[in-house]
């Protein structure tokens, strides 16, 4: 009887909780209008969120973005507009606050008539994103082909890292799918100058996101591998002591799929602890999965499934000092989608999941963002528009 009488009592305070957070989740009015889509977040790092997102113009496309200082967007700045941009669901543009308060951004822009001819277009500001330098390409293979699912963070000496999938070898081997698709990196100046360019993997998922981040040694990136015999798994390398690591798996799901499953991984440091979340349908199983590293990336734990009922995927995650972490997934319910919450202690104990909004599953609703502001989640999603809303963290 005792042992009924604490189970329920656990069970009991563990829906309270749960409901705590929910009651917690607070709309903010989006600086958005409506049709605005592809949303992203970046933590400024001196108590500012900086949230982008892409509006259709007459004959074309702009990129604009709002700073988010106390609990009120700030009004829309303009980063760059354009006739004749790539614009996808899943390829959605970033921007970066760098230590001496540059701002950079990317977005993706045609550069022939090929359905997958176009290149990365990335820019910097100098003055809080009042004025805009002339865009540059980080890539300078010359090729007419696909060119994004890029990341963005702050380098050493003020310059950019920059990791985007690259299809010069596609292109190079007689049409999209033929040759392979291959992880890049590169480092953008202040002024423009490119260094360090490196091939990271000569063979990777065609169409998922890559997500980076900075941990103890250097750089991180996480993306979707791809192997000869189609198994896509997360790979991850770093960059140590100047050299990128050889890629290795992050878990071995073996998810063997003929086709781009559009599902890429994301991945989060804070002090020691490194955390990746990422979706997989292995074995025909939809999951989204989360794993940790206590030795800056180089191993994972095995990994803990978040969500084993029907997810969606497009995940992302955030990990805080303490090493909790946070997940944040679109599901499927019923005939409407979800986005869901909740958070992974260091030692793997899992919060209830907290549902924080309604989007819809089709690609055209495109991929939840999450970052950590202020002690609060602060998460982007696109409703009939990019909506923003905010959950105050236990």
């Amino acid at each position: 009887m005792a042992l009924f009488t604490t189970v329920l009592l656990r069970l009991i305070l563990t829906a309270l909780v749960t409901a705590s957070l929910a009651a917690q989740v607070v709309e903010l009015p989006s600086p958005a209008p409506a049709g605005s889509a592809q949303p992203n977040l970046v933590n400024a790092g001196d108590g500012r969120a900086l949230l982008s997102w892409i509006e259709q113009i007459t004959g074309g496309h702009q990129l604009r973005f709002a700073t988010l200082n106390g609990e009120a967007w700030s009004k829309p700045q303009t980063i760059a507009e354009g006739k004749n941009w790539f614009v996808n669901w899943a390829d959605f543009p970033a921007m970066v606050a760098l230590p001496s308060g540059r701002l950079a951004a990317h977005w993706l822009q045609k550069s022939a008539k090929g359905t997958y001819d176009y290149d990365v277009r990335f820019a910097q500001s100098s003055d809080a994103g009042k004025t805009w330098a002339d865009a540059l390409t980080p890539h300078q293979d010359g090729v007419k082909a696909e060119h994004g699912f890029v990341s963005l963070l702050p380098a050493k000496d003020d310059h950019t890292s920059v990791f985007w999938l690259d299809g010069r070898e596609m292109k190079a081997k007689q049409g999209h799918g033929h040759g392979p698709m291959t992880l890049r990196y590169a480092e953008v100046a202040a002024n423009g100058a490119i260094r360090n360019a490196a091939q990271l993997d000569p063979r990777v998922c065609e169409c998922c996101q890559t997500s980076a981040a900075v941990g103890s040694d250097g750089p991180i990136v996480v993306y979707r591998d791809r192997s000869a015999d189609e198994v896509r798994d997360i790979a991850i390398t770093r960059l140590v002591q100047g050299s990128w690591t050889k890629p290795v798996l992050v878990c071995r799901d073996q998810w063997k799929v003929a086709g781009c499953p559009v599902n890429g991984p994301s991945i989060a440091t804070a002090s020691s602890h490194v955390v990746v979340a990422w979706f997989t349908a292995a074995n025909g199983k939809s999951q989204v999965k989360l794993a940790r590293s206590g030795d800056g990336g180089e191993s994972f734990a095995d990994a803990i499934a978040i969500d084993r009922g029907n997810p969606v995927g497009r995940v992302d995650v955030i990990v805080r000092e303490n090493g909790t972490a946070w997940v944040c997934w679109l599901t499927q319910v019923a005939d409407r989608g979800e986005v869901r919450v909740r958070s992974v202690s260091v030692h793997g104990k899992k919060s209830k999941a907290v549902t924080v909004a309604a989007m819809k599953t089709s690609r055209g609703s495109g991929f939840p963002r999450m970052i950590e502001l202020k002690g609060k989640l602060l998460i982007a999603y696109r409703d009939g528009g990019v909506k923003t809303v905010t959950m105050l963290l236990p």
